[in-house]
């Protein structure tokens, strides 16, 4: 399957994690977030960076993952606390990916997205034995922001 990333063009020739912490990972496990499609992960990055910035340039990563049930673990909505939506379950959020991640119980974590119901975001384990083996760049493509957005 492909899911896509969307980044400032300089981060955009590897696949790469930052360490940083995010909705389903603590500081320093090396994850990597992407959406089920383009327009998915458009409206993730206008999210987490609370704003449209036009003057930097982005592309989109398309990401080649094996979606084999083995390697995708799967989180429901229906498991997940009644305000897992907000900052404030975060760390509830945090203490699940953290669970996924140290067990290495599968590359994939499939997360529902706190967006848009029904669509789902995928977590890639950098640090799983089988991620250089299975996870492969692609292509990187050219990005831009409608003006319309703005």
């Amino acid at each position: 399957m492909e899911v896509f990333r969307i980044c400032k063009e300089e981060y955009s020739g590897q696949i790469k994690a930052s360490g940083s912490a995010s909705r389903w990972n603590v500081q320093g496990h090396n994850v990597i977030y992407a959406g089920s499609s383009r327009s998915l992960s458009t409206l993730e990055l206008v999210v987490r960076r609370a704003s449209i910035i036009p003057i930097l340039n982005y592309k989109v990563m398309v990401i080649a993952v094996p979606d084999d049930d083995n390697i995708i673990s799967h989180i429901y909505s229906s498991e997940l606390p009644q305000n897992w939506r907000t900052l404030a379950a975060y760390s509830r959020l945090q203490e699940i990916g953290t669970r996924w991640y140290t067990t290495q119980k599968s590359l994939v974590l499939k997360v529902p997205s706190a967006i848009i119901p029904y669509e789902y975001n995928y977590i890639l384990n950098a640090e799983h034995p089988d991620f250089n083996r299975s996870v492969k760049l692609v292509r990187v493509e050219d990005y831009f922001w409608d003006k319309r957005l703005l």
